[in-house]
């Protein structure tokens, strides 16, 4: 049995009213720090969830903003049931697919080729990223321009190389590509990138022994560079879905919130908009804005699933 003193001595006291104080001290330290994150945290608690349970209260209720009565789950039944909304649906769809299996193979090749180059790569970084950088609200408003059907700059350089030029925004078939080609435009930097930094994390040590075993450049890209990407790709995936699902601000500003010409690009941000701030029917919008909701997660868990990503 272990020798215990008792009562203890002057030293033993001292010692352990050390420890209580300097306890103290750091209790104390912690509440500051807790001060410091106030802030923060009232702002997300009036700007987040507030909002996101106020959402879910409007969406069993027939609103306008100031008279309401509930209707329970019958505007979801409206949005589900409403042609304009999978009109939506697929419009979001279709450009975030094109969008991405353009985008993230593209951005791939350039940074590779980027990781190649001996100089100039901090500068090729700059110019590609540019792009992604720069406000989506204004790159759109120049797009608009540069489409014009008669002051846009592409039909003028269309007619110059003696190819047939197009309406663009005015026509329902080309409008979507024109959004599809503003995303590319904007998104691409990022995935070049993120697609960079991994390329540079690869071991130089693996291409080093597929040299000595004769790999050529082309088997070390495919069998080396790729495959050690994997993880990058399912990121930008991932990260590209649900960007997508959630388009709105270039979709706004070149076609209005009903997706001009025709409803041909209304995403189903742009159907929450209309609904909510056109027509005044907060309870539908805020109904489409949980199912939005619920399809992202859903597409979301799906691309996790395909892609083996762990969370």
């Amino acid at each position: 049995m272990a020798n215990t003193q008792f009562p203890p001595n002057k030293q033993t006291i001292t010692r352990l009213q050390g420890t209580l104080d300097s306890r103290k001290k750091l209790k104390k330290s912690q509440y500051i720090w807790y001060l410091f994150l106030a802030p923060t945290l009232i702002g997300i608690l009036l700007f987040m969830a507030y909002p996101i349970l106020e959402s879910l209260r409007l969406s069993f209720f027939n609103s306008n903003g100031t008279i309401e009565s509930f209707t329970g789950l019958n505007n979801f039944k409206r949005v589900l049931t409403s042609q304009n909304f999978w009109n939506a649906v697929w419009n979001t769809f279709y450009i975030g697919f094109f969008q991405i299996l353009i985008t993230v193979p593209l951005g791939f090749v350039f940074a590779s080729l980027i990781n190649n180059v001996s100089r100039g790569q901090n500068f090729l970084k700059v110019i590609f990223f540019l792009p992604n950088v720069t406000s989506i609200v204004a790159a759109s408003m120049i797009f608009a321009f540069v489409l014009h059907p008669e002051m846009g700059i592409m039909n003028f350089a269309l007619a110059k190389l003696g190819l047939p030029t197009s309406t663009w925004l005015s026509d329902p078939s080309t409008a979507k590509w024109a959004v599809i080609l503003l995303s590319i435009w904007h998104w691409i930097g990022f995935v070049i990138i993120i697609c960079l930094a991994n390329l540079q994390s690869i071991s130089s040590e693996m291409y080093e022994a597929a040299k000595i075993d004769g790999a050529s450049g082309i088997q070390q890209w495919l069998f080396i560079t790729i495959p050690n990407m994997s993880g990058t790709f399912a990121f930008l995936l991932i990260t590209g879905w649900i960007g997508a699902l959630q388009r709105f601000n270039e979709v706004y500003v070149l076609g209005g919130p009903n997706g001009s010409p025709a409803r041909s690009i209304q995403t189903m941000g742009a159907f929450i908009y209309e609904r909510g701030f056109t027509g005044f029917e907060f309870g539908i919008a805020s109904a489409a804005t949980y199912i939005m909701f619920m399809i992202i997660l859903i597409f979301t868990f799906i691309n996790l699933k395909v892609s083996g990503m762990k969370i």
